[in-house]
């Protein structure tokens, strides 16, 4: 039966495995899938075409083939990332086309594990903000592509939705897996600290940034997250957990940034489903302190000033270099350096004493449109990322899982999404509950196949 694309990895690796089909069979199919489409979606930098069909046949003779957990799957790599033969981009004129001489840690796992890298992903200039468009391209939501894939792994996230990849590899350190996974429709997991290998630029924004992965299903995050994080052996399933304590909250962390109608109903709806499915939900928000947007800009723009460092400042974009400058500022106070995380940990440890889980709203509003955002300036950069998505970076300083569902879809034709988030070491508690939601509330995963999305909901800009 045809097998690619729209397939999941599950299903490939388990064809691959039997004997149902070739590594070089999947790979043609979703290599022909990227070169029909993604001129229209720009989820790609680059293109492994020849090179990732000869990895193929690599794969296929391997004689452990029948043992690989991603056995031939095609995946993505977000261009942040060292893949060995390739140059690392980071989206910036300023970076250096030298080819990479090794892989990043996260890449060499899943090559390991079977998987065969197809491309390297678009991201804004340093990964630094919410939408994906830098001098490589504009990454476009497959659902809707005049708005954006999100950011910074908007263009893992939009290779994943528009069907040319079932799998993409992206990094999170202020929502970047979070947020496009939430525009797109995908499952995006942000593991807890210190779970999946980081080195990510020049110390991972502070230790706020980590590697994860972007999927259509739940089966698949979970599969891919456990060759992330060296389980041993890697599965795509695992029994259900008993009934859980669940906190709905559709509180924003930011004062003054609030959360529109849609979303916040999505998370009501999430906590409701899961209360069907046996667990205890409680409206209860968390204790957030008021220093946080301080601890979490400072992290931000001083990671940022730590990764444009050497780079030539007249070739970077306006907003990168004031975003830097900033960061060069706070990198001389104490914010970025400061033990924040423990005090933010100690601050909701009582809250998270009584709930095992937090459900809350993904992004506070829709996407906004795509195009050249990096040719406007910072702060109106700033405004627009913060608008849309203040929830997500509170989890980056405390160190602590997330994850983004799919929960029904949008009037402006793209999908809605709720947030998940728990304590260190919860990775696979909120893939069984991302599990327990697809099975009540199925989404359609890539556009044009299966059940469309729930009930579309009204929504202001």
């Amino acid at each position: 039966m045809p097998m690619w694309p729209g397939r999941t990895a599950v299903e490939i690796a388990a064809a691959v495995r039997e004997g149902w089909a070739t590594p070089r069979e999947v790979v043609a199919g979703h290599l022909a899938h990227i070169e029909r489409e993604d001129s229209g979606i720009g989820a790609f930098r680059t293109v492994r075409s020849a090179l990732a069909l000869a990895e193929a046949d690599a794969v296929a003779a391997r004689p452990d083939l029948a043992q690989l957990p991603l056995a031939g799957v095609p995946v993505a790599v977000k261009d942040n990332l060292p893949v060995r033969g390739e140059s690392n981009r980071n989206g910036s004129a300023a970076t250096t086309d030298t080819p990479a001489l090794a892989d990043h840690p996260t890449v060499q796992r899943l090559r390991a594990a079977g998987a065969v890298v197809v491309g390297l992903t678009n991201v804004p200039e340093l990964c630094v903000f919410g939408t994906t468009d830098s001098v490589y391209g504009i990454a476009r939501n497959p659902w809707n592509p005049a708005r954006t894939a999100g950011g910074s792994s908007g263009g893992s996230a939009a290779a994943v939705a528009g069907g040319m990849v079932p799998i993409a590899l992206g990094n999170d350190g202020m929502g970047s897996v979070r947020i496009p996974a939430a525009n797109c429709g995908l499952i995006g997991l942000k593991p807890g600290f210190g779970t999946v290998p980081a080195g990510i630029g020049d110390g991972d924004w502070f230790g706020m940034s980590e590697n994860g992965p972007l999927a259509t299903t739940a089966a698949d995050a979970r599969l891919m997250f456990s060759v992330l994080a060296g389980e041993d052996p890697p599965r795509a399933d695992r029994p259900a957990s008993g009934p859980l304590r669940i906190a709905v909250s559709v509180r924003s962390p930011l004062p003054g940034v609030g959360v529109t109608a849609p979303y916040a109903q999505a998370a009501r709806d999430a906590a409701e489903l899961l209360g069907q499915a046996g667990h205890r939900v409680t409206p209860a928000d968390p204790p957030y302190p008021v220093w946080l947007g301080a601890a979490v800009l400072s992290r931000w723009t001083a990671g940022t000033a730590a990764d444009a460092e050497g780079l030539p400042a007249g070739l970077l974009n306006r907003r990168t270099r004031r975003h830097s400058a900033l960061g060069r500022v706070l990198a001389r106070t104490p914010l970025p350096h400061a033990d924040l995380r423990t005090r933010l940990r100690e601050r909701l440890a009582p809250f998270f004493a009584r709930h095992d889980v937090l459900v809350m709203p993904a992004l506070a509003r829709p996407g906004p449109a795509a195009g050249p955002s990096y040719e406007r300036g910072w702060l109106s950069n700033l405004i627009t990322s913060t608008r849309y998505s203040p929830l997500t970076p509170p989890w980056n300083l405390a160190g602590w899982p997330a994850i983004s569902v799919p929960m029904g879809s949008l009037s402006h034709a793209v999908p809605c999404a709720v947030q998940l988030v728990a304590p260190l070491g919860g990775e696979h508690t909120l893939l069984g509950l991302a599990a327990e939601i697809e099975s009540r509330r199925p989404w359609q995963r890539i556009p044009g196949r299966d059940r469309g999305p729930a009930v579309a909901r009204g929504e202001s800009t």
